[in-house]
């Protein structure tokens, strides 16, 4: 008999729980309160936007360009060609 009364008490608690809580998340003073909260961060947004300094571009010609041929000299070697030298 308690093993029962501790469940019932346990699912009304949970219940209470959920209709508590979606209660108040659906009540007009938390939709207003949500609301004014976005449009004051959307203005404080805007005016530290307008405070901002724009800084001029300074990375024209900024990219050096290095040619290839004194790579092409290298030569090149083949991973078994080196295995067979190393067993020499």
């Amino acid at each position: 008999m308690i093993k029962e009364l501790k469940y019932v008490l346990f699912i009304l608690t949970i219940f209470f729980f959920f209709f508590l809580s979606t209660r108040y998340y659906f009540s007009n003073e938390n939709i207003k309160n949500s609301y004014r909260s976005i449009t004051n961060l959307d203005l404080k947004i805007k005016n530290y936007e307008n405070k901002l300094i724009l800084l001029e571009s300074n990375t024209e010609n900024i990219i050096d360009f290095v040619e290839n041929d004194s790579v092409k000299k290298k030569k090149k070697y083949h991973f078994w060609n080196l295995l067979k030298y190393n067993e020499q």
